[in-house]
């Protein structure tokens, strides 16, 4: 009877077999091996076959899972290059420390994270001692190696800067206590701790993504002749449990097809989450192996420490690996907890072979290797895996490294399900992790139950050490450079000027003025190679084609093929030191590219200026988290929202309507959000940001903030830009005076005619204008025209104002000011919802009020779209009347009349 199997179709019937008579003969040569040995047998043969035609060079698909051991083995493992045992004891005083200051803290209620640490120490270790490089490096200077510390392992980094002297006492003991001014922030934060942290993490998922795209942007600069960082490496510290976040393995793709082996993820594998086992019937380090191989990485498994190498070492038939691969993580962490006889009974005693392998075994033996011995515990397995991961070229590394959450820290922690809420040790289980650690400090240290901090002297052998290896590595790390940068030189007026005339009979959307203005700024000699045009894929929409031939889309490979559009003016092309980022349908992965050239100018000490352009509802939406951690970072460049406002894009509806992206925006304190109308206004907020983030930042003014435009695709004749004292100003500061109803040439009637105030922003503006022509030519009320430029800037100075009086202090709101004396209440209007006006409402004087576009977008005409949200010019006109009526100034019926005449 045929075997069924062997008439199952395959794609290799597609290929030629120039020899079916030999391929029957291998086939049958590994039918009776398997016959004879055993499939597992078969296994090993056909692997190993593998293995030597990958280093053959004969091209074949690899596998994505190999057995639940070390890539490297004990044989390979190069000598550590320093002194171990003087290593383990700088380790002890940091695990202790961590642990302590902790402990310490939580009798405020501050809370910490102490498990982390303790399990993932010597990856820290090791990689201080050994291989992260300073800003002071010969091969990096100025940048060094990129480190993403896991966020709730900052004790373990704390205590070592306190063992280095860059921390003291009185800082760990306000750890999680800022307030005073001398406290240390729960986790990586740069602004809270310039000095010290450069990229924030504890936001899971973000540290993995920023990690790959900054290790891209060091090869953009490099590629791009702006600064050789090719020395640098990135390192991500990340947790196992992290990589569920999407964000983590967003753009693992990217990473292998770019070829970053700049790169290097250091996974913690502890088999725990939060609050249980990260996959509790199967094995993550199988899962993670087989994700990361099959988008193209390196993979270095350090799962076990030297204890098994007796125990692989007794394994002839290969029981002990298949036991270890089935074996589901949850179970592996029980082991951790239970005695040597359930040990022997679970885990040898399923297999006759592992059982007659248990014989030759002791307790203590079996106990040290289930509760100790892991590869990621083991200064020696960790050095090898980084020594590897540095030496392979071609690919990102991600090294796969096992430990136990909760390590040295007491049979009360270790594997606990609940050790990540555990806040503090008791005084016992202090002094037997003393004793573990085997650290010189006495009973009598304990005052009155409080753990003391443990040092061994700014002199000691083990300082002097840690700062030797430090000094020879490039300085101490992580690191912040803070220091001032010479200003970049302004670009020539002529850019932002050339605006003022304004278009004449020439429909000009904000957005293409934007795209001119940086057309412009890219060609200035002496800044325009700093910038960095990024954009998820859409370009031809914001009307940046015109940059594709002039400027180059970056790629590592530059353009291998010839385009398509080859012929056309504004043809494709990509080139290894192209500007522009064009980065695909991924804004995430366009706001990694923002932040990391955003803080450019810290981290490398090269100033970049990142502009991103993306659909607005696409934006703050989408990646507010991001955009958080742009401030964290420190982060300096423009945002802009593109296609912005709920009724500007025509046709595309609900999913594309922005009009909320200024309210997220307004809860970002780093943000500076602008709404801008015209496109002198546009080119007056970008003269400013640049000089604010980029030049001179005047007194009091924070430097390290990004901004954020709104520009619109709708085509309208631009205005020339008005003369009139403070205009600049005003722009910035968020308000001014466009014109009067008299300046805008329109005549009432009446020499007391009623006036009202109207502030409409960005697009807004526009049927703000009609609504001006319309409300004198056929009710007689005179309309004064204001153009908001920033609502939320505006708030932001009237809250600075009103804390200045609770100090004492004489300030008046910059809107009060600049309305004060005008006639009339205040209509404010834009194409957001109205909770985006009413951010200055309890400052303006006049009685205000306010129309906006709330609810969902939806898909029809601009005209019909601003019909059914009440902000049209018709719906301004109402409403106006509507005010001026409450107050008498205009009958009450002019509003009914005014509703019927426009259809409303």
């Amino acid at each position: 009877m045929t075997d069924p199997k062997a008439i199952q179709p395959s794609e290799l019937d597609q290929l030629p077999d120039r020899d079916p008579e030999e391929t029957a003969e291998w086939q049958a040569s590994l039918d009776a091996v398997t016959k004879a040995a055993g499939p597992h047998r078969a296994a090993y043969l056909m692997r190993r076959t593998l293995e030597r035609a990958e280093g053959n060079g004969i091209a074949l698909p690899k596998l994505l899972e190999t057995d639940y051991v070390n890539t490297i083995p004990t044989a390979a493992e190069p000598a550590v290059d320093g002194d171990e045992a003087m290593e383990h004891r700088i380790a002890s005083w940091n695990r202790w420390n961590a642990a302590a200051m902790v402990t310490r803290g939580s009798k405020h209620g501050v809370g910490g994270h102490i498990a982390t640490f303790a399990s993932a120490a010597w990856l820290y270790e090791t990689g201080f001692n050994h291989f992260f490089k300073g800003k002071e490096s010969q091969e990096s200077p100025g940048s060094g190696d990129q480190l993403y510390i896991q966020g709730h392992a900052s004790p373990g980094i704390y205590a070592r800067a306190f063992l280095d002297g860059r921390l003291t006492e009185d800082h760990l003991d306000n750890f999680r206590r800022e307030s005073g001014g001398n406290g240390l922030p729960s986790y990586p934060h740069p602004r809270r701790l310039p000095w010290l942290w450069e990229f924030p993490t504890v936001s899971m998922g973000l540290g993995p993504l920023s990690a790959i795209y900054q290790a891209r942007f060091n090869r953009y600069l490099t590629n791009r002749s702006i600064k050789d960082v090719s020395a640098s490496h990135v390192w991500a510290f990340l947790g196992d449990g992290e990589m569920d976040e999407p964000e983590s393995t967003a753009a693992l793709a990217l990473a292998s097809r770019e070829g970053l082996d700049n790169l290097t993820f250091v996974i913690n594998c502890n088999l725990q989450r939060l609050d249980g086992p990260v996959r509790a019937n199967f094995k993550i380090v199988q899962e993670l192996e087989a994700q990361f191989r099959g988008a193209g990485w390196n993979v270095i498994k350090t799962l076990w420490g030297t204890a098994w190498d007796e125990l692989f070492q007794l394994d002839t038939t290969g029981a002990l690996v298949r036991r270890l691969r089935e074996v589901p993580d949850a179970q592996v962490q029980t082991y951790q907890t239970r005695d040597a006889a359930y040990i022997r009974a679970d885990f040898f005693g399923k297999d006759p072979a592992l059982a007659e392998m248990a014989k030759l075994l002791s307790d203590d033996k079996i106990l040290e290797c289930f509760h100790l011995s892991r590869g990621g515990h083991e200064s020696r397995k960790v050095y090898a895996a980084y020594k590897a991961a540095l030496a392979h070229k071609g690919a990102p590394t991600v090294i796969l490294a096992q430990t136990v959450k909760g390590f040295t820290l007491g049979k009360g922690f270790a594997s606990k399900n609940a050790n990540h809420q555990m806040k503090k040790l008791t005084v016992d289980e202090f002094k037997q992790m003393r004793d573990l650690l085997e650290l010189p400090i006495s009973d009598s240290q304990f005052v009155d139950g409080v753990v003391p901090y443990g040092h061994p002297g700014a002199d000691s052998p083990e300082v002097r050490y840690l700062q030797e290896r430090r000094a020879a590595l490039g300085g101490p790390a992580p690191a912040r450079r803070t220091q001032a940068l010479d200003p970049l030189p302004a670009p020539a007026e002529k850019a932002f000027t050339s605006f003022d005339k304004g278009s004449g009979s020439q429909n000009v959307a904000t957005t293409m003025a934007f795209v001119r203005l940086v057309k412009d700024l890219v060609r200035d000699k002496e800044t325009g190679r700093r910038w960095v045009p990024i954009v998820p894929d859409e370009a031809r929409t914001f009307g940046m084609e015109s940059l594709f031939p002039s400027l180059g889309i970056y790629s590592p490979k530059g353009q291998t093929y010839e385009p398509v559009d080859r012929d056309q003016l504004m043809y494709y092309k990509e080139a290894k030191d192209g500007q522009i980022l064009n980065e695909g349908i991924t804004e995430a992965g366009s706001m990694a590219d923002f932040i990391a050239a955003s803080t450019s100018y810290s981290t490398h000490g090269e100033p970049m200026i990142p502009f991103y352009i993306f659909y607005s509802m696409f934006g703050w939406q989408r990646t507010a988290d991001q955009m958080w951690q742009l401030g964290d970072q420190l982060g300096r460049g423009f945002l802009v929202g593109a296609t912005a406002g709920r009724t500007t894009l025509t046709g595309e509806g609900l999913q594309h309507a922005d009009g909320h992206s200024p309210v997220i925006a307004a809860t970002n304190p780093a943000a500076l959000s602008y709404d801008p109308a015209f496109a002198y206004e546009v080119a007056v907020i970008v003269r400013d940001g640049l000089r604010r983030m980029y030049g001179e930042a005047a007194p009091g003014e924070d430097p390290n903030v990004f901004y954020y435009l709104t520009v619109y695709n709708e085509p309208i004749p631009q205005p020339a830009k008005p003369v009139a004292p403070g205009l600049d100003e005003g722009i910035v500061k968020g308000l001014y005076r466009f014109n009067t109803a008299e300046s805008a040439g329109l005549s009432v009637s009446a020499a007391n005619a009623p006036r009202i105030q109207l502030l409409g922003s960005g697009t807004a503006i526009h049927w703000t204008l009609e609504a001006q022509r319309l409300l004198a030519e056929e009710w007689g009320v005179a309309a004064d025209v204001w153009s908001a430029t920033s609502w939320t800037e505006l708030r932001r100075d009237a809250l600075e104002a009103d804390a200045a009086l609770l100090r004492g202090e004489e300030r008046v709101p910059y809107v009060r000011q600049v309305l004060q004396g005008a006639e009339g209440p205040v209509l404010a209007v834009s194409d957001y919802m109205r909770q985006v006006p009413d951010q200055i409402a309890q400052w303006v004087e006049q009685d205000y009020s306010s129309l906006g576009a709330d609810g969902f977008g939806l898909s029809d005409t601009r005209d019909a779209a601003r019909r059914y949200f009440g902000v049209d010019a018709e719906s301004i006109v109402v409403a106006a009347l509507a005010q001026l009526a409450r107050r008498g100034d205009v009958k009450a019926t002019a509003v009914k009349e005014a509703r019927e005449r426009y259809g409303l």
